[in-house]
């Protein structure tokens, strides 16, 4: 039997990249799998490579009343969520002396306030026995620099596992963290190859993950195999902040 056989997820964020091998894997499994994305182009191409039943919807989930109208629409036709995946977030390079407050409150706002009343909207329809993953980063322990504001609002996205856990346990939901390292996503891959390079030295691994890895990881987090797992971080980082 599939891992989320009759499941129904959302995944935030769920059209390119991570997010959709993410889409691709769950509905692999078995789920009824939503997936947003602000462009049309993206839930388009998503729809022909996802394997199983996908429901693309177009929003811009930094926006509360989008939030609304996306768990309007599953609670309609699906009913439920059994598991959430936010994945949605930005990056963007500032030093300290650089940052300015559009800078903090576009990553703030994805990454942080977007999150939170993501699953406020959603937990009505969410009961015991469903999973919430959240997609942050290994820049949640470690100082890249110009990349401050980001890695605090991944820090943010951590602290709320946390929290969320010990305010949900009691109706049996559980919160939990993949943290990926670099991964071959469109950004990785327009890098330079000096610049790749020096980021591989820094993997015991000696590669960098793909998105499929990702994926596993948070299929194992949203399935019932982890049901002893709460408030974890998982990383997926060939070793990079382990050893």
């Amino acid at each position: 039997m599939s891992r989320l056989e009759n499941k129904v997820a959302l995944i935030l964020g769920g059209a390119k990249g991570i997010g959709l091998a993410i889409s691709q894997r769950f509905a692999s499994e078995g789920a009824t799998t939503w997936l947003t994305s602000r462009r049309n182009e993206e839930l388009e191409a998503a729809s022909h490579t996802i394997k199983g039943t996908a429901r693309p919807i177009r929003a811009d989930v930094s926006q509360i009343s989008e939030l609304t109208r996306i768990v309007d629409l599953i609670k309609t036709e699906s009913g439920q969520i059994d598991v959430l995946v936010i994945n949605a977030g930005m990056a963007e390079y500032s030093t300290i002396d650089d940052v300015t407050p559009a800078h903090f409150d576009s990553i703030f706002g994805l990454n942080v306030r977007s999150p939170l009343f993501a699953m406020q909207a959603a937990l009505p329809l969410m009961k015991k026995g469903a999973s919430v993953v959240l997609i942050g980063s290994i820049a949640d322990v470690i100082g890249t620099p110009g990349y401050g504001v980001y890695g605090a609002s991944k820090a943010a996205l951590r602290s709320f596992a946390r929290t969320w856990t010990h305010e949900l346990s009691a109706r049996g939901i559980r919160i939990n963290v993949v943290a990926p390292g670099p991964v071959d996503t469109e950004m990785m891959l327009a890098a330079s190859e000096e610049l790749r390079n020096r980021i591989i030295s820094t993997i015991p691994l000696s590669r960098m993950g793909r998105p499929e890895e990702v994926a596993n990881a948070a299929l194992f987090l949203a399935s019932d195999e982890s049901s002893y797992i709460a408030g974890a971080e998982i990383c997926v980082d060939g070793g990079m902040t382990q050893v």
